[in-house]
Formats: structure tokens, C-alpha cells, sequence
């Protein structure tokens, strides 16, 4: 499991980007996310810092900067290559 920032957690074995929000091509991917209802807000409130795409086309939006999710996620990367 990935944490994605207070207390919301994501399967990591499913994420397949993360991404910053600031681009409009990633406000664009938001936009229309929120209109099929694949958009899940996990910032509680707080400005978006990276965006996560999974494998079934939701895409999450996190308080998280990307690199502190990238950091976050790695060790778990390397624990399933590893088994």
C-alpha cells in the first residue's frame, strides 16, 4: 500500500505515473476524469501537488509532492522484485 497523504492509501502496484498538476495537459487528464467519475480527491481539502494514474484509469490527486510519493513508493518497488 501507498500512502498518499493523510491517512489515504493507494494499492502501489497500481500506479502507473505520477505526475505534477501545473501543465495543462494534467488539468486537462483532471477535467475529464471528473466528468466519467474516475477522479478521486485524496488532498483533504489541501492544494494538489501530484497527480497518480492507475492501471483502471482513475486518476488521484494528492497534497504529496511527486517526489515524496516517488520516495515512497521505491522501497515497496524493490521489495516485489525482490520476492
Amino acid at each position: 500500500m501507498l500512502n498518499v497523504g493523510y491517512g489515504n492509501l493507494v494499492i502501489a502496484s497500481r500506479v502507473v505515473a505520477i505526475v505534477s498538476p501545473q501543465s495543462s495537459p494534467m488539468r486537462r487528464l483532471r477535467e475529464e476524469a471528473s466528468s466519467r467519475g474516475k477522479l478521486i480527491d485524496a488532498t483533504q481539502g489541501r492544494r494538489t501537488r501530484s497527480i497518480l494514474v492507475t492501471d483502471s484509469d482513475h486518476v488521484i490527486l494528492s497534497a504529496i509532492n511527486p517526489e515524496t510519493v516517488a520516495a515512497r513508493i521505491a522501497p515497496e518497488v524493490e521489495e516485489g522484485e525482490e520476492a
